[in-house]
């Protein structure tokens, strides 16, 4: 996947929240802020 750069748009994918609902960036079109946060584990 490449490299999202500042303020562009994100790439569209959907994940499951801590809930299991399914999230997509597109849920949060047309809000001022959006952070993500991708943890990694180390296995």
């Amino acid at each position: 996947m490449p490299r999202v750069s500042l303020d562009a748009i994100a790439p569209e994918f959907t994940l499951p929240d801590f809930s299991g609902r399914s999230v997509s960036p597109s849920d949060y079109r047309g809000r001022k802020n959006v952070l993500l946060v991708f943890n990694r584990t180390f296995t």
